[in-house]
């Protein structure tokens, strides 16, 4: 693993330049495939060398394509899929399971691009990356406030330029600070009637005012999703999504 120089589109970036830009987001966002030319953003790149949009834009272009909605969100297993948005848009692992089951609980109440979004809108892509650096992986540098499980998780992750991230369907981190190989998955394989999995949920309650219950849910993985939707009808809170070892 690696931490690569920031690359950088400036106004006066000559048309090579901008081709090199382009090249990386492709490998950054996509999770280092093989792009045929049937498969490229052809309108967003040309929005792009003309500076119509920022490399922010295209980032979001990118992660809300096609190409990605079916090899990350339509084939990985949710916690796959996240993990995955984590380091492909702001190039680090997830640091908590409040991280991750924010994030599950989105994908499933709001769908996929605001899940994508949530990403590229945030503070923290702003802070790193700004409107024309193209997102890098920040797991093997030193941050202020990054713990030390973030390199661990970060190496589960990123195992290395030859890494193509769609050929791992189920998630490589776990919430220790451990280096886990494949500790969860949630659903999209076969594997996923084989776990159980956690959900704690506050919600208000009826027979008092201002009181507050909570309650645990435990249920499979493959019905993870109808399990949220009906949390959410609830108008519950989920507090975290755990699997039960």
């Amino acid at each position: 693993m690696a931490t690569m120089t920031p690359q950088e589109l400036w106004a006066v970036s000559s048309a090579d330049e901008v081709q090199t830009i382009i090249r990386a987001v492709y490998k950054q966002v996509l999770g280092n495939p093989h792009v045929m030319d049937s498969e490229r953003l052809v309108t967003a790149e040309s929005q792009l060398t003309r500076g119509e949009i920022s490399v922010r834009e295209f980032v979001r272009a990118v992660g809300q394509s096609e190409f990605y909605r079916t090899r990350y969100f339509q084939q990985c297993a949710p916690y796959r899929f996240v993990e995955l948005n984590f380091m492909h848009f702001l190039g680090r692992p997830p640091q908590s399971q409040a991280e991750i089951s924010e994030h599950i609980v989105r994908c499933v109440a709001e769908g996929f691009e605001a899940e994508i979004d949530s990403y590229i809108n945030s503070e923290e892509y702003q802070a790193r990356f700004g409107e024309n650096v193209v997102p890098g992986n920040r797991g093997a540098s030193t941050e202020v406030g990054q713990s030390q499980v973030t390199y661990n998780r970060m190496f589960a992750l990123d195992r290395g330029p030859a890494q193509v991230s769609s050929a791992v369907k189920s998630a490589q981190v776990g919430t220790s600070n451990k280096i886990k190989a494949a500790s969860i998955n949630l659903g999209g394989s076969g594997q996923a009637n084989k776990k159980t999995f956690k959900i704690l949920v506050t919600g208000s309650k009826f027979d008092g005012p201002r009181r507050r219950s909570t309650t645990e849910y435990t249920v499979a993985g493959d019905n993870m999703t109808s399990q949220i939707q009906r949390i959410n009808r609830t108008s519950g809170k989920i507090v975290s999504i755990t699997e039960v070892v």
